[in-house]
């Protein structure tokens, strides 16, 4: 029994476990116990810093939900955890772009071409050329033409982990035609929350594939469907659309009530923050009966697609996501942590998101057929997860670069007609 304790992958796992939680403690900075607060809980760096934590904990998160990760219980705490890892995303989208409204003039001004387009279009498009590349010419799969058609417009998913951007594009959509037209930033927001609350009603409906194309029940009975039937094709085919982005609304709301929750915070603070922890934690365990009472694969109980009960447990699961990114931040008021590893993964949390399933998948390939330059039989595990890990890094960082480089050509400024009759030399130098 004593041996259970000290064997290879107990190690491993409180390793991995202690330097997660260490990036919590390294560069932080501290004022729990004290009665001043920071004032950069939110700032644009701090901000980055958490967006890498969350990117680290999404990669880890990938990884455990591999077949050999669960069957071995290695990074367990990781496999449910996805959805809270990107609450954060949308917290820090939503705060982000009214703090911007709030505080700069004429923000909504190119907005869609610079923060829709050239932020989430122009990246999706690229990450959809790269899989194609990769899934043609790498993994050698044999598509129809059709699916590779629809795939390219993003209608069809190239690569299922591209789902976040879609989401985001929508409500950064959302988001600029409602406060562009609508001066009230409440009915604004209240908008908000329905579109969000629409596309969680639209999966419930949707099922994770095409349910309602055949025979009753029919991907029980293992017949052949068409190719856009399958799970993660279709926009919309999985909670994880969904369940998380009402922390988008939060955001927003922190964003346009900031000066009066952080007054009310700072007025007995533990008190406070801790009446938020417990009111965060019931809505965990209301998230967690959710699932467990009536869950979103209601399509394997033989009773059909099970709508209501997807809705039961989208509505379980809402309160948690709501609550958890105020809980953060408030936390930020007294306590964060700023490192070159939090920062790293916050400058390019995007990319190495995007490019995470083609790491898995090519390690994973590499790992079965034994193509790895060095014997792994023991360790086979650590191996491959130490190189997903890195391998994500490498193709996030291409992929940014990348994706810099073809902004670079598609949005060239273009230079006032004075300057444009200048030397070339004297042109150059002011580009």
């Amino acid at each position: 029994m004593l041996k259970d304790y000290f064997n290879i992958w107990a190690i491993i796992r409180i390793a991995t476990y202690y330097f997660f939680f260490m990036l919590l403690f390294w560069g932080s900075s501290s004022k729990l116990g004290k009665k001043d607060f920071h004032d950069d809980y939110s700032s644009l760096d701090t901000m980055k810093s958490l967006r890498g934590f969350a990117a680290i904990g999404v990669i880890l998160h990938h990884i455990s939900q591999e077949d050999a990760f669960q069957k071995a219980k290695v990074l367990s705490p990781f496999v449910n955890a996805g959805a809270f890892f990107v609450a954060i995303f949308f917290f820090c989208s939503g705060f982000g772009l009214l703090k911007s409204l709030n505080t700069k003039e004429n923000y909504l001004k190119g907005f869609v071409k610079n923060r829709i387009v050239k932020a989430i279009l122009v990246p999706f498009y690229v990450n959809v050329i790269l899989y194609a590349v990769y899934y043609f010419f790498v993994a050698g799969v044999k598509w129809p033409a059709a699916r590779w058609i629809w795939n390219f417009t993003g209608f069809t998913m190239m690569n299922p982990y591209a789902w976040f951007p879609v989401v985001l594009a929508i409500l950064y959509l959302t988001f600029f035609l409602t406060f562009r037209f609508i001066k009230n930033h409440h009915i604004s927001m209240f908008i908000i929350g329905i579109v969000i609350i629409g596309m969680g009603i639209a999966f419930c409906y949707n099922g994770h594939f095409a349910w309602w194309h055949g025979s009753k029940n029919w991907w029980l009975s293992g017949a052949k469907m068409p190719w856009w039937c399958e799970q993660k094709v279709l926009w919309f085919n999985g909670e994880w659309w969904i369940n998380s982005a009402i922390a988008f609304l939060t955001g927003l709301l922190f964003a346009e009530y900031e000066t009066q929750i952080v007054s009310c915070f700072k007025r007995l603070y533990a008190l406070k923050f801790h009446i938020l922890l417990l009111l965060t934690y019931l809505a965990y365990l209301l998230s967690n009966y959710g699932q467990a009472a009536f869950g979103y694969w209601t399509e394997y109980s033989g009773k059909g697609p099970g709508i209501w009960d997807k809705m039961r447990t989208y509505f379980c699961q809402l309160p948690v996501f709501a609550l958890l990114g105020l809980l953060i931040i408030v936390f930020m008021m007294k306590y964060h942590a700023e490192n070159p590893v939090t920062r790293f993964f916050g400058k390019f949390s995007l990319d190495t998101y995007l490019m995470n399933l083609m790491a898995l998948e090519m390690m994973r390939w590499m790992m079965e057929k034994k193509y790895f330059p060095f014997k792994v039989k023991k360790y086979n595990l650590l191996i491959y997860a130490l190189s997903v890990f890195a391998l994500t890094i490498l193709l996030g960082v291409l992929e940014y670069y990348l994706t810099k480089g073809i902004k670079k050509v598609l949005f060239r400024k273009k230079l006032p007609k004075e300057q444009s009759k200048k030397p070339a030399e004297v042109t150059d130098t002011l580009n």
